[in-house]
């Protein structure tokens, strides 16, 4: 599904249904024609086109409105055109058709996927070097959102009568605890009786999203040790909303070279440093459209002060829950139907990977599916 980003996200004053068809496909052969080579486009070079059934003054007369309406631009006086900002957006957005993966396209990337993922915690990152390969574009994953992370398995080791550890699996790579104290008597009993309840209530679930009637089933499953609810859920959501940062990862830097927009050295000075700050980045995936495919253009994307570059990502989730995201950094002369499409598809295969059991972050089999694998 090729998606249509927020609407604070779209320049320009006019609306996107001021183009008639025959603009529109004027437009889009432009663009298709510039993504390909690089260099402005001429009447001429449309006119060759067998689609469009114009004469070379016709649409030399096209491309004239089409740049005095801002889709277009022309470098200089006697040269060709070459998309705008807006131009690109109206491309993305209304020009470009659903992309319809085969089935024989979904199992590849599966595959592929399969053939590079030894351990459940690296399946995002091999994911990203995956799409860097396969769009020629860098491309970013971010992995653990902060604040959205839920425990896979919980662990109480019992201490003395009035305190115990509360050991959280979050993944492979990643352990919480948390030293519990209370005033009530606890022996081996009660640690087994908490440790059930939490399992049976708490995994997969996101604590400040319990509804009231969750709290009560939990609190009801530890019997006499009910008045305990309070405590455990304190410290569950203290842990896990301990302020460290979700993890991105960059893959294919060296890729930018290969496209000239980044010959300029301000410009590719300018797209390193928004990768190895990050944080504008990670921003901008916890706060996007968690269920399509995100494209930000040019000045659109926060994180790019030159406004130099273009992001599309998409974020996984699993069981409703954003677990990370994965995307693709370039310029914004973009071969959108092919990132787009891929972004989509991976982070389906890989979303379905995880829903299907086979792979669950941290390696966790969901609370209906038994106990984690053995590292």
């Amino acid at each position: 599904m090729i998606a249509k980003p927020k609407k604070n996200n779209t320049k320009g004053g006019n609306t996107m249904s001021e183009l008639n068809k025959r603009k529109q496909m004027i437009l889009k052969a432009v663009i298709d024609a510039h993504i390909s080579c690089g260099e402005p486009i001429g009447s001429g070079l449309i006119a060759r086109d067998r689609q469009i059934a114009l004469s070379s003054a016709t649409i030399r007369n096209e491309l004239a409105e089409l740049t005095e309406m801002g889709y277009l631009s022309q470098p200089h006086t006697s040269a060709g055109r070459v998309p705008s900002e807006k131009g690109y957006r109206y491309y993305v957005d209304m020009l470009l058709h659903e992309y319809g993966s085969t089935s024989r396209e979904i199992q590849g990337l599966t595959e592929m996927l399969n053939e590079r993922t030894s351990r459940l915690d690296r399946i995002i990152d091999d994911a990203v070097k995956l799409i860097s390969t396969l769009t020629n574009y860098p491309a970013i994953a971010v992995r653990s959102f902060s604040g959205k992370e839920a425990v896979r398995q919980f662990n109480i080791m019992l201490l003395d009568e009035h305190s115990f550890i509360m050991v959280m699996l979050i993944n492979e790579s990643r352990i919480k605890s948390k030293h519990v104290i209370t005033d009530m008597s606890l022996d081996e009993e009660a640690a087994v009786t908490i440790q059930k309840s939490l399992n049976n209530h708490l995994v997969n679930v996101m604590p400040d999203s319990m509804t009231y009637a969750q709290i009560l089933e939990l609190q009801s499953s530890l019997g006499i040790y009910g008045d305990l609810t309070s405590t455990l859920m304190k410290n569950i959501y203290d842990t896990l909303n301990d302020g460290e940062q979700p993890d991105m990862r960059v893959e294919g830097v060296d890729r930018f070279l290969e496209y000239p927009e980044f010959t300029s050295v301000d410009k590719l000075r300018s797209v390193l440093e928004m990768l190895s700050t990050r944080k504008g980045i990670i921003d901008m995936v916890e706060n996007a459209d968690s269920d399509e495919v995100n494209v930000y253009i040019g000045s659109e994307n926060p994180a790019d002060a030159a406004g130099d570059s273009t992001i599309v990502f998409k974020t996984i989730t699993v069981r409703g829950r954003p677990i990370g995201a994965i995307g693709v950094v370039g310029p914004c002369r973009m071969d959108y139907s092919k990132v787009i499409s891929t972004v989509e598809q991976l982070s389906t295969v890989i979303s379905e990977m995880y829903e299907s059991g086979r792979s669950l972050p941290g390696g966790a089999k969901d609370k209906h599916g038994g106990k984690p694998e053995d590292e």
